[in-house]
């Protein structure tokens, strides 16, 4: 019996080896293969486009968050907006990051990660080196999710079982340092997991000062003849981080490391938790079940403020305290049985229930902002949200060379809120039971040429506690839930065993779109959606020394049939905060035995801010960065990294409808770091 582990992992390979023409996926790095006759369904499964990011593409590099390891992807687009803790997000398929429409399902060890608004930031509880491999599926076709679950998902696959001792301390610009220890132990069937990580940065503007702390451990047990395997998980995670603020065109282009008087007393308080308890079991050779029972707890006390002018109307103080605190507790449970060579069915059942807390007080103004005696209290709302999915596919192979995968999943939503200081209560609103059903393909036209196309259905709810996600009033209007229908066309082309080239065409159509932030209270109906684009990557190996790898994606988010709240039609305008194109490319030299260099190139479009695309276009760049590796020993490395290399000045940007005084809109600004560097050192015992 093969272990149950990673889907019965069989070997580490580099991606020219790793998977054959007959699936969709592209890996870069050394990442486990799954035999596929047993356990879990492996990521081949998926006729998608799907990537794969190896331990080797991610231990070595020095990261403030791990959702900036995604921009070695191809079509990633990262959103970086970095205000202390509340720093960014990476998304995909022309949903952006503005956390308005979050589109993207995130997953740690398989187990649903993102906080109730969508947002990523569970996410911030791993560490470079406790990763094994990260997983993104595109496309709407994958029936294991739901929620969230709109343009895709992004699985952290964490390091399981294994005999090592590995550390590593970095110190670099800004003032970094860090530390990370990770020990894995396996005997006699157990195995055990630890994890622990420290990270201080003074920032690379003004008041940016930042200190996390992570720890972790897996213990797992499997029983002799390796068809049970039982274990749990566990995770804590506390940040503390000060905000600079955003800026003005006029400040950034003055200084663009100062941080405004105003926002002297911003910054985040933030703290997470993870438990899981796991249970494989491989009844019969054909018949594997897996359960997993897990809790999540985030909370969140954050100070911020948006504006300088003390010009502000009571309902529109722009200096808050968002407090949140959010409880999740789900069980997933799912059976695969492959019945003969030609017939293999997967399904089962996901059941999340969330207690959520959000306070929002708004304060007079001061010079520095005092979040003390609050002004205003917008926001002291409890609610729940309880989700039942369940989904079923089954993989056909019709011939040797065509494989078809029918799907469908199902999920239903309750949940109540209580809102404070009006005393409302209400339920949420009634989507019933949302059905999405998926169909795949994949033609393998001879060994190196194989052509898939998908076609499925996901779906966008509301969240936040109040309306419109929540019916509190008499006669308020209700929402059927957005329905993404998305296509996808693909060629994946292996012309030599180290060789991979993959282009896919692919399009979403959404129905009554909403852009959505809980945070603010802000909704806004985009309506009806279409995003579609190219997608191109390659990758390969020349000789035993270089590896090449790149990426194009073209890409377009627009409104089809909207309007804003005056009138005025949204048709035909881009979907704000989106990008035309995102391209990657890299280059790893292995020189000597001991010295490896390494350089990675990163572009991204220019893109909207404003519903109304009146405002302008903002926040492009083409970003370089080095890295180099040096063995002393087998056991003992040096990394250098230097980080936009040819110190390119870029911004996140975002339009501020709410600067004040009134009518002085305009873009805000959050400055990129300029030219950084880290030096680590390496130890294995």
């Amino acid at each position: 019996m093969l272990p149950l582990a990673l889907a019965a992992t069989l070997a580490c390979l580099h991606t020219a080896a790793a998977h054959a023409a007959g699936d969709s996926v592209i890996v870069l790095g050394e990442v486990p293969v799954y035999s596929g006759s047993s356990g879990a369904l492996p990521p081949t499964s998926l006729l998608t486009s799907v990537d794969i990011l190896g331990a080797d593409k991610i231990e070595d590099k020095n990261v403030q968050q791990s959702w900036e390891l995604l921009g070695q992807l191809p079509g990633i687009q990262l959103t970086e907006t970095r205000m202390g803790a509340e720093s960014g997000k990476a998304t995909f398929r022309a949903f952006n990051g503005e956390g308005y429409i979050n589109g993207i399902k995130v997953l740690i060890d398989g187990i649903p990660s993102n906080v109730n608004s969508g947002n990523q930031r569970f996410i911030d509880m791993v560490f470079p080196l406790e990763l094994d491999y990260i997983e993104v599926v595109r496309g709407t076709n994958d029936p294991r999710y739901g929620l969230h679950n709109i343009g895709g998902s992004i699985n952290f696959g964490t390091r399981q079982g294994g005999n090592y001792s590995d550390g590593r301390v970095t110190l670099g610009s800004h003032a970094t340092r860090e530390v990370q220890v990770a020990l894995g132990r396996e005997s006699e069937g157990f195995a055990q997991n630890y994890f622990i990580a420290h990270q201080g940065s003074d920032g690379h503007r003004a008041h940016s000062d930042s200190e996390k702390y992570a720890l972790g451990g897996k213990w797992f047990l499997t029983s002799a003849d390796g068809k049970i395997k039982a274990g749990a998980v566990a995770r804590l995670y506390s940040h503390k981080a000060e905000e600079p603020g955003f800026m003005t065109a006029t400040e950034m282009a003055q200084n663009r490391k100062q941080t405004g008087a105003h926002n002297a007393n911003d910054g985040d308080d933030r703290a997470m938790q993870h438990l899981s308890l796991h249970l494989d079991w491989q009844a019969t050779p054909a018949l594997f079940v897996s359960n997993k029972l897990y809790f999540n707890h985030y909370d969140d006390d954050r100070r911020v403020t948006f504006s300088n002018s003390a010009a502000a109307s009571l309902n529109n103080l722009p200096r808050q305290r968002r407090v949140w605190d959010e409880d999740q507790t789900g069980l997933m449970s799912t059976a695969t049985w492959r019945a003969n060579d030609a017939w293999t069915v997967d399904g089962g059942i996901q059941i999340e229930r969330q207690k959520n807390l959000y306070q929002r007080y708004r304060y007079a103004y001061a010079v520095p902002t005092q979040f003390s005696n609050p002004t205003h209290t917008s926001n002291d709302d409890r609610y729940t949200l309880n989700n039942v999915g369940v989904y079923a596919q089954a993989i056909f192979k019709a011939t040797d060379k065509l494989k078809i995968i029918p799907g469908l999943r199902l999920d239903k939503f309750s949940g109540r809120t209580t809102l404070s200081p009006s005393g409302a209560t209400g339920a949420l609103q009634d989507y019933g039971w949302i059905k999405q059903p998926k169909l795949s393909m994949v033609y393998s036209v001879n060994d190196a040429t194989s052509v898939y196309a998908n076609w499925g259905r996901t779906f966008q709810i509301l969240t936040g506690s109040r309306a419109p996600a929540y019916i509190t009033s008499a006669n308020q209007a209700t929402f059927a839930p957005s329905i993404n229908t998305g296509t996808e066309l693909g060629v994946k082309y292996k012309p030599h065993p180290r060789t991979d080239l993959r282009v896919a065409f692919w399009q979403q159509d959404a129905t009554d779109e909403v852009a959505n932030m809980p945070s603010t209270g802000t909704n806004v109906s985009l309506g009806e959606t279409r995003r579609k684009g190219i997608d191109l990557q390659a990758s390969t190996r020349i000789g035993s020394a270089i590896t090449l790898w790149a990426s194009h994606s073209v890409q377009e988010a627009k409104v089809r049939r909207a309007f804003t709240a005056s009138g005025t039609s949204l048709a035909g305008k881009e979907v704000f905060s989106t990008p035309r194109h995102i391209t990657n490319a890299g280059v790893d030299y292995q020189a000597t035995e001991a010295l490896r260099l390494g350089l990675q190139a990163r572009a991204q479009g220019s893109y909207f801010i404003d519903d109304l695309n009146a405002q302008g276009k903002f926040g492009d760049f083409v970003l370089l960065d080095f890295n180099a590796r040096y063995a002393l020993t087998k056991a003992v490395s040096v990394d250098l990294q230097v980080k936009n290399l040819t110190n390119r000045k870029f911004a996140y940007a975002w339009w501020d409808n709410f600067f004040w005084p009134a009518g002085s809109a305009q873009p805000m600004y959050s400055p990129g770091a300029g030219r950084s560097a880290f030096v680590s050192l390496n130890v294995k015992w």
